[in-house]
């Protein structure tokens, strides 16, 4: 379903009613979403009129799927096919009759823009709470507090607006799909609706500083700004935080598999973080929060010393069930460190790398799967991206690993320029040139109007992988644009 009441509706509904919902992209693609129904078994799709074509094919081919949909869709007069407006007819005076226990599956979340066979994540009603219940003290969520769900609901993020705003009896604003590629009608909205919560990717908080019209706007009721899922460049946080300088910035942490599990709020500019931002050091993701443990390991699962790199692994009250009928999967995800005396699941793999700075917050250095080997080194490419990124002339930048003929990898780049910019590729090139190592510099850089995005709004890093090595003399960004966006 796009983002809307009926959502909020059906999710409740759902949860009340003892069964576990699957949050889908309402764009997945007819193939996609038979894969889905397979994988988890869905009998009911609650939907939305606007998708009555797909929905037609669906009904051709599960015969066993029913349909809550709008009242103006008509198929045949099938009795699989239910409108919204069929909700009226039950009394809505009581809770449903069904016990839930802790343990009890509430809701399955898939990850996006993997390959194969869908991998879906299992959250109970124990986990899901315990989020809830964790943002509402670190976040002190108020009953009075307006919260900004900006995420899709097949986003692990908008969790937050779904059960954290309604536990501390808060008001969620589902924003609409449109207002997310409109950053100053967005803007205007947070406005108009007097948003005092905002948590979203770095991405869309780049969008509204650069093209959101925020000197325009009166945000002064905005106290609180939560981004996660992707580094946040210094630079337009530094920039971001200027303009709200009344607001609180939290840079939040944590897999699906754990909702968050770390959070770390960014010291204001006159308290000493405007030193690093101009050097453009990265933002710790911070400590963990309450009911929650984290160990950073070696390759043997043995503790490394304090300013050593190594993979985070947590346990904590939100985490996850394991993954749904996959025991391949979850015999993997799992670890039980002789260190700890964690029990039943154990310890969470992120696949993360970590350093623990000294004052005790964890430093995000990259996945593991985003270490490469090129011309001999090891190469970090979150540590290419983030040079890039530092480019004044730089909005958004990705970096991702190109074969080469010979059977190597090599390190190639995409940014996205700011507005009124003319900076070439060999001026970026320049730049990085006196950041990184030469054998860490990409061997080209595409200057793109957009990057490609994965349905949560994180940049599809692998896409622009598969479309350069369709074509590795690439000299110009116009292949992969014209590949991209037709």
């Amino acid at each position: 379903m796009p983002r809307c009441l009926a959502s909020a509706v059906a999710v409740f509904g759902i949860m009340k009613a003892g069964a576990a919902y699957v949050s889908i992209d309402p764009h997945t693609p007819i193939d996609s979403l038979w894969r889905l129904i397979d994988d988890c078994g869905i009998r009911h799709l609650i939907t939305h009129d606007q998708h009555s074509e797909k929905l037609g094919l669906l009904l051709a081919g599960a015969h066993e799927l029913s349909l809550l949909v709008g009242s103006s869709v008509e198929f045949d007069g099938s009795t699989r096919v239910r409108p919204w407006e069929t909700l009226d007819q039950f009394p809505a005076g009581h809770a449903p009759d069904v016990p839930s226990g802790e343990k009890d599956l509430a809701y399955i979340m898939y990850t996006s823009g993997s390959t194969g066979r869908p991998k879906g994540i299992m959250h109970t009603y124990s986990s899901g709470l315990s989020y809830a219940r964790l943002s509402v003290r670190t976040y002190d969520v108020k009953p009075e507090d307006r919260i900004g769900n900006y995420s899709p609901l097949h986003f692990d993020m908008s969790t937050f607006g779904y059960f954290a705003g309604p536990r501390a009896g808060a008001t969620s604003g589902l924003i609409p799909e449109a207002y997310t590629k409109l950053p100053a009608s967005l803007s205007q909205l947070m406005e108009s609706e007097h948003l005092t919560i905002w948590y979203s990717v770095p991405a869309a908080l780049i969008h509204l500083l650069v093209r959101g019209a925020l000197e325009k706007r009166d945000l002064s009721s905005l106290r609180w700004v939560m981004f996660g899922g992707e580094p946040f460049s210094p630079k337009h946080l530094r920039a971001l935080m200027k303009q709200w300088p009344h607001a609180i910035f939290s840079n939040v942490y944590g897999p699906t598999e754990v909702h968050q599990c770390t959070y770390y709020h960014v010291p204001a500019a006159e308290s000493g973080i405007e030193d690093d931002f101009e050097d453009e050091k990265p933002i710790p993701i911070g400590k963990v929060w309450e009911d929650t443990e984290g160990l950073v390991v070696d390759d043997l699962d043995q503790p490394v010393p304090r300013g050593e790199a190594g993979e985070l692994l947590i346990h904590s009250a939100t985490m996850m069930q394991g993954y749904w009928a996959r025991p391949d999967l979850n015999a993997n995800a799992f670890c039980h460190p002789e260190v700890s005396g964690s029990s039943e699941k154990g310890f969470y793999q992120t696949g993360d790398l970590v350093r623990t700075q000294e004052d005790g917050n964890y430093l995000f250095l990259g996945r593991k799967d985003r270490q490469i080997k090129t011309r001999g080194h090891r190469v970090e490419l979150d540590e290419v991206e983030a040079a890039l990124a530092a480019d004044p002339n730089v909005m958004e930048a990705a970096a991702f690993p190109v074969r080469d003929n010979q059977g190597s990898r090599l390190i190639e780049a995409a940014a996205i320029l700011v507005p009124g910019s003319e900076a070439l590729p060999e001026d970026l090139m320049e730049h990085l040139s006196r950041h990184l190592a030469p054998y860490a510099l990409p061997v080209q850089i595409a200057i793109l109007d957009k990057l490609p995005r994965t349905a949560t709004g994180k940049v599809d890093r692998s896409r622009l992988q598969r479309l350069a090595e369709q074509k590795p003399e690439l000299s110009s960004s116009r292949f992969i644009e014209d590949k991209i966006y037709g």
